[in-house]
């Protein structure tokens, strides 16, 4: 707003990609909005910010859905999210949206050629991708080594007990990073735009290789999150529309509202879903079943099951369903598979030729390297663009330069420590988990429970859960409060499948609905979210769990789940004074960044 001289009361600002900022401003008003990108001043991270008049978007619809548009979403409406997020799908690209801010602040001191000046001596993209401080390591002695270079593991946050080290358990969100990724941002920038052009097949031929996609039969298109990627099949979708013959698109009551919301917004088309049992495994009988009616007897009139859209591993419950067998059956109708990568792709091993899948879509934020990337690969011919529409969305994409190294740099590091070796670590800290959490009074898991249950082999290192007669914000907020836990609650963006985990029933979530209206701010029931990556250790479970049994024992909650009425173990002021400290801190980190100081340079 300062850079662009428009007033915050009038104005709003998004944050989009070239391809999204472009559509957006075909829809609005001339004279109605402004655009900066990244772009202009020579920064190669992929964001455009668009201010528009706040009257001109009061009764837009977002161009692109998932996660982040809606505030509530039941199995037949939607209630959109107030803007910008109506207009942000999927995670925005959160650390290049801060560097470009403090950028446009540097270039109004230091001149608009501030980030144009000579670059550092040149590398190479394979340097950039392939290679770093710990090339002489490998398994888990990289994993080990990779852990000593996580960034932010020095910073310590507020907390009922003083400034403590903060533990992530919230990696489902979005992961951290280490500083090999964060090194191949920092060398991307600084390098002649031969270079940095250089990086895009490099990446490309990384993802190939680790996610076993041979680019001889596969395109890997660069976005900026899984959301996008997703909306791009749904769009593709749309544009193979034949006369006589509705498209079915075939998911599941486990998606990401990414991978729910664009089949039943775009036209054309309608969604089934797929029921899932009680540890979150859908019937692939049913899968069978329905095919067979739609595609095979034709009992549904014109209606023919075009794709199955279905997640890799749910960002609920964690439960990875037999891609292989998914595919076989869909691909025995005639319909193609798409699988929702975002959860899955930096915790298993992916081989998307040998499973036979048609479109995988994952993002760079869940696998270590949040700097606004993504990826769609989809088997050649399949993508129903014109050669031009094709071109400006790998052009948009891969404006983010940087995002893409980091992404490169991640898989490349996952692929060496090996997928065996993540999947035992996490399956192992996932069992300690559900053996502590079995003994914490009052608490319910959701999903599989049992660390000795089978299934466990089919299920990442995320567990939801609720203690009785506390809301799961409340927890949520306690285990910042108390130790500095960082864990997520709430709906996940997956409000159907937490709906169906809390047997809401259909009246209730009618009122959901009204309540949400009427009182946006309103917390509504969810479940809380941990989820482990590769940085967490036994030690930051054990942390969870023996806070976990505090907050039970403080609320009186006995071993048969009944509780009792105690007072809180702060007073409110003691409560308002740690939240105060957590708010100050969260101001501290912001004027670091902005406040403008004699002492900012642009090579810093």
């Amino acid at each position: 707003m300062e850079y662009l001289g428009l007033s915050k009361d009038g104005y709003v600002v998004i944050f989009c990609t070239l391809r999204a900022a472009d559509a957006l401003e075909k829809h609005l008003a001339p004279g109605s909005h402004r655009c900066v990108s990244s772009q202009d001043i020579g920064l190669p991270i992929g964001v455009r910010a668009l201010a528009v008049k706040r009257t001109a978007l009061r009764k837009a619809i977002p161009l692109e859905t998932g996660g982040g548009t809606a505030r509530l979403v039941s199995a037949g409406w939607v209630i959109w999210a107030p803007a910008p997020a109506r207009f942000e799908p999927g995670t925005p690209a959160i650390v290049n949206v801060i560097a470009f801010a403090k950028a446009l602040q540097l270039v109004r001191s230091k001149g608009e050629d501030a980030f144009r000046a000579a670059a550092a001596d040149a590398t190479t993209a394979d340097c950039i991708v392939r290679h770093d401080v710990l090339d002489g390591y490998s398994g888990r002695e990289l994993l080990g080594e990779l852990r000593r270079t996580l960034i932010g593991r020095d910073v310590s946050v507020p907390t009922e007990q003083g400034a403590r080290p903060y533990v992530n358990l919230d990696n489902g969100a979005s992961t951290p990073t280490f500083e090999p990724m964060w090194s191949a941002v920092c060398q991307t920038w600084r390098q002649p735009q031969n270079v940095q052009r250089a990086l895009i097949p490099a990446v490309r031929s990384v993802v190939a290789d680790v996610l076993g996609a041979p680019l001889s039969a596969y395109d890997v298109i660069f976005v900026s999150n899984t959301t996008e990627a997703i909306n791009l099949v749904a769009e593709s979708l749309r544009n193979e529309s034949e006369p006589g013959v509705e498209a079915v698109v075939i998911n599941t009551l486990l998606e990401h509202n990414s991978n729910e919301l664009p089949w039943r917004t775009i036209s054309g088309a309608s969604p089934i879903r797929l029921s899932i049992d009680a540890e979150g495994f859908i019937d692939p009988s049913e899968l069978d079943t329905i095919l067979s009616e739609y595609n095979e007897r034709g009992q549904h009139g014109g209606q023919r099951v075009r794709l199955v859209a279905v997640s890799g591993a749910s960002n609920v419950l964690g439960t990875c369903n037999d891609m292989d067998e998914i595919v076989r059956i869909a691909h025995r109708y005639g319909a193609r598979v798409l699988v929702d990568g975002a959860q899955l792709v930096a915790h298993r091993r992916v081989d998307i030729e040998r499973s036979g899948i048609d479109f995988f879509a994952f993002s760079a934020h869940k696998a270590y390297a949040p700097f606004g990337a993504g990826a769609l690969v989809a088997r050649k011919g399949l993508l129903g663009f014109s050669p031009a529409d094709l071109e400006v969305i790998r052009s948009s994409g891969e404006e983010n330069a940087v995002g893409i190294a980091a992404l490169g740099k991640a898989l490349f590091l996952l692929h060496r420590i090996g997928f065996d070796v993540i999947q035992d670590e996490e399956r192992l800290l996932t069992e300690q988990a559900l053996r502590g959490m079995a003994q914490v009074p009052g608490l319910t898991v959701f999903g599989i429970s049992d660390p000795d249950s089978p299934g466990l082999a089919d299920k990442t290192g995320v567990i939801p859960f609720n203690l009785k007669g506390v809301i799961s914000h409340t927890v949520a907020r306690e285990l910042a409060e108390r130790v500095g836990i960082g864990v997520r609650s709430g709906c996940h963006c997956a409000h159907l499948t937490v709906k169906h985990l809390l047997a809401v029933r259909p009246w209730v979530r009618q009122l959901q609905g009204v309540i949400v209206a009427l009182l946006p701010r309103v917390e509504l029931p969810g479940v809380v979210r941990v989820s482990l990556g590769i940085e967490n250790t036994g030690e930051d479970v054990d942390t969870l769990i023996r806070v976990l049994e505090g907050i039970a024992t403080q609320r009186g909650i006995s071993a048969d789940g009944s509780s009792a009425s105690v007072p809180d173990a702060m007073p409110a002021t003691s409560q308002q004074d740690v939240r105060k400290q957590m708010d100050d801190s969260a101001e501290a980190a912001a004027q670091r960044v902005y406040a403008q100081s004699s002492r900012h340079t642009v090579t810093s």
